[in-house]
């Protein structure tokens, strides 16, 4: 049997601590897991889906899926899709079920069905400076930028892209 010196147990040691912040350093300042609550970004996402999130050099960029902090006018966690980005101009026609930014139709496969609710006004806005126009996925049944209990979100509000699914095992997975 050889002899372990206490170089090898040092060294041994030493690797494990550098691992430890590495790992540390990753999980607080990189990357976060995120658990999905709500049907809103149904067909993509599903309650209880657990994803990993990024804010390292992240801006917001049309079709990333987002998660927002509770620092809103409504003052909870949220996961929505980006929709539209500073100055640019979005319009939600009730009518048509379609949404429109900077006056061309958004080709959206990745929404569970049209918009359907007709009883609205529809939304023709411009969104501003440091800000983003959010949506989610299953439009009929998200509370999201068109509502003026969420509003506009601040880029400054962004946790993160979502990158990964992670739980159910079965979904494991980029986030589309």
């Amino acid at each position: 049997m050889k002899k372990v010196s206490m170089k090898e147990i040092y060294e041994t040691a030493e690797s494990l601590i550098i691992a430890f912040v590495v790992i540390t350093v990753l999980i607080l300042f990189v990357f976060r897991a995120v658990s999905v609550d709500g049907d809103s970004m149904l067909p993509n996402l599903h309650d209880k889906d657990r994803i990993i999130t990024t804010n390292l050099f992240y801006n917001a960029q049309k079709g990333d899926v987002v998660v927002v902090d509770k620092n809103t006018k409504y003052g909870k966690p949220l996961i929505k899709r980006v929709i539209a980005t500073a100055g640019d101009k979005i319009v939600v026609d009730y009518s048509t079920g379609d949404v429109y930014v900077n006056n061309e139709k958004l080709i959206e496969n990745y929404i569970a069905e049209k918009i359907y609710i007709q009883d609205r006004e529809n939304v023709d806005t411009v969104v501003p400076e440091g800000y983003v126009f959010v949506m989610g996925d299953n439009r009929n049944y998200s509370l999201d930028s068109r509502d003026e209990a969420i509003g506009f979100i601040n880029e400054k509000n962004i946790l993160g892209k979502a990158l990964l699914q992670i739980y159910p095992i079965s979904d494991i997975g980029v986030v589309k």
